[in-house]
């Protein structure tokens, strides 16, 4: 007998993987793409999934591993700076927000104040989840629309925090929730400092010992064990998982574990945020849509309308350039999944009624369904009126993140090279995967990330697709040839600079059209025959002529050879007679000098 979870996940699967592509082919977006598969399977469809409550707890995990990636792209001096948008910016988003719903809630439902203060601040959020997946796949999260945007949604993520604690206050029982709302505050603020030394002291050393192992499935262990626990802890004491997380991955924002870190987790997060929009979808009432249908419409209508106006005029103080306001009032127009949470905790204390909540969480969930919708009418409509889209290449953001060259290895080798181009105030991006190289590197002041640059999601988190050069000097031939291979596949434009270990490590990479590939040692015995030169008294015109045609004739050997590589016997006999040639050139060249001068 099919296992019931088994099947469960089997009916995600299949319907994300036919519903997503049909709507990223008809340029709707995988977002719309998810909830429409949630609808097709949900109970109002075709019922193969009943418990879309259950789902959504499992899925909102995505969230949280969503805000531990964002929180590695920032370094706490980068949040530092945010610091005017996320309180300026992402105060009057909620405020303003909230009043405008406040209203709305208030003329077409007749609730109590009460009820009425608590839907509208839940109604105010937006969805991380949805307005961060559309960034990202628009590339707009360096834009000021995107910085702005993110600021916002941190804010209120931040800002669920005091909204929950005012529930006890606005319920029945406020007086005598207050010594139960002191400890809570206590207890969650001592989680947050305890994160946030753990992050500072502990992390880096239990990463690098994880490391040390070479077995990457404990790496991987780890860094899931590390997000579910953090997620625990600030869901133990009220606070949202999301923001925890988020915590988390600032503190290893600036270590040298990121982009592996990354790697891990940015597998595991797709397709939770897939399952979450999904449940989105399972969670649309239709038989409540089909009773109220006047008063959702109104709703929800009025909803996105109210949002999109107060963003807007919040764009136009928050310096969002022109053509980029629309996209930015629209992308933040829905509800969001902490809506969800919140007025659940409402419904439970009373605060709002059973019928208000489910129909408040319907608005919210329908208003999802617009976001993708009304992103694609910008995209059509009004996006074509402006003269230009948004030029993101002078963005400072864009241009401080980016650094033209990825060295692979910061061995011996690599250092040399990296040491150079960083004296020319080349930017430089680091990686190896020997724990060892990056503790002795951090200890002559270069920050090194760790992870093999052979696995192609690794190349991809360190920028790989915007570089202009990568220099692999790995000290293993066969990982370096690798990542030459999966360099020239899948970035055809990047140019290879490498390290060959040896004359057919060199071959290697000449079939790959590696131009720039150095042997490790030829350079320096050349460096050591000029030396001999020199402590026998050679002039240096005649050392530097010398080393000049000897290097010409290397390279006429290394072509020979080349060609005929396959064949060791001709490899052999080429060598040897190109070299006897060489020598007997080089011997007549020298004698000529010495009787002339």
């Amino acid at each position: 007998m099919v296992d019931h979870a088994l099947f469960n996940v089997f009916v995600y699967l299949a319907a994300a993987v036919v519903t997503v592509p049909v709507a990223s082919r008809l340029g709707l977006g995988s977002v719309l793409g998810y909830l429409l598969a949630g609808i097709i399977i949900g109970p109002w469809c075709l019922g193969l999934i009943t418990d879309a409550h259950a789902m959504r707890a499992i899925s909102e995990f995505g969230v949280v591993l969503l805000l531990f990636l964002v929180g590695l792209e920032l370094s706490p001096e980068k949040l530092w700076q945010l610091r005017g948008p996320i309180f300026g910016g992402g105060g009057a988003q909620l405020l303003g927000c909230t009043a405008a719903i406040a209203a709305l809630l208030w003329l077409t439902m007749a609730m109590s104040w009460q009820a009425t203060l608590i839907g509208a601040a839940a109604l105010a959020l937006s969805s991380t989840a949805m307005v961060l997946q559309i960034l990202s796949e628009k590339h707009l999260l360096n834009t000021p629309a995107g910085h702005t945007g993110f600021s916002i949604l941190l804010f209120q993520d931040l800002a669920v925090i005091p909204l929950m604690a005012m529930l006890p206050l606005l319920a029945s029982g406020a007086s005598s929730a207050g010594g139960h709302g002191g400890r809570m505050a206590l207890e969650a603020v001592a989680a947050v400092v305890g994160i946030v030394v753990m992050g500072h002291f502990a992390l880096r050393p239990v990463l690098r010992y994880i490391a040390t192992t070479g077995v990457h499935e404990i790496f991987v262990a780890f860094a899931l064990f590390l997000v579910i626990g953090i997620a625990l802890l600030m869901e133990s004491v009220g606070l949202s998982m999301a923001l925890g997380s988020f915590i988390a991955g600032i503190l290893l924002a600036d270590s040298e574990y990121r982009h592996a870190l990354e790697t891990v987790i940015d597998p595991f997060k797709g397709l939770l945020m897939g399952l979450f929009f999904i449940a989105v979808g399972m969670a649309v009432d239709f038989g409540l849509l089909r009773e109220h249908a006047g008063l959702v419409a109104l709703l929800v209508v009025g909803l996105v309308l109210l949002k999109i106006a107060v963003l807007y005029l919040l764009s136009r103080f928050a310096g969002i350039p022109l053509q980029q306001r629309p996209f930015f009032a629209i992308v933040l127009s829905q509800g969001g999944e902490f809506a969800f949470v919140l007025l659940s905790l409402a419904g439970a204390q009373g605060v709002v009624g059973e019928t208000q909540q489910h129909l408040l969480m319907l608005v919210v969930a329908m208003s999802m369904l617009t976001t993708p919708l009304l992103v694609l009418l910008h995209d059509k409509l009004i996006a074509p009126r402006f003269n230009r889209a948004p030029d993101r290449s002078h963005d400072p953001a864009v241009a401080e993140q980016e650094n033209p060259v990825i060295i692979a290895g910061f061995g011996r080798f690599g250092q040399v090279v990296g040491r150079l181009l960083m004296a020319n105030d080349i930017g430089v991006t680091l990686l190896d995967h020997d724990p060892a190289h990056i503790e002795r590197s951090r200890e002559f002041g270069f920050k090194v990330y760790f992870g093999s640059a052979s696995r192609l999601d690794l190349l991809r988190a360190a920028g790989m697709d915007r570089v202009k050069v990568l220099v692999v000097a790995v000290d293993n031939p066969k990982r370096a040839s690798k990542i030459v291979a999966l360099a020239r596949q899948y970035f055809p434009q990047v140019r290879i600079v490498a390290r060959a270990r040896d004359m057919n490590h060199l071959f290697d990479f000449m079939e790959h059209n590696v131009r720039y590939a150095y042997r490790e040692s030829f350079d320096g015995a050349i460096n050591a025959a000029q030396g001999a030169m020199e402590a026998l008294g050679l002039e240096p015109e005649e050392i530097t002529t010398s080393i000049a045609r000897f290097r010409d004739y290397d390279h006429e050997v290394l072509e020979t050879m080349y060609r005929v590589r396959h064949d060791g016997d001709a490899v052999m006999a080429a060598a040897s007679r190109q070299l006897q040639e060489q020598f007997h050139a080089m011997e007549l060249e020298a004698r000529a000098r010495h009787q002339a001068g």
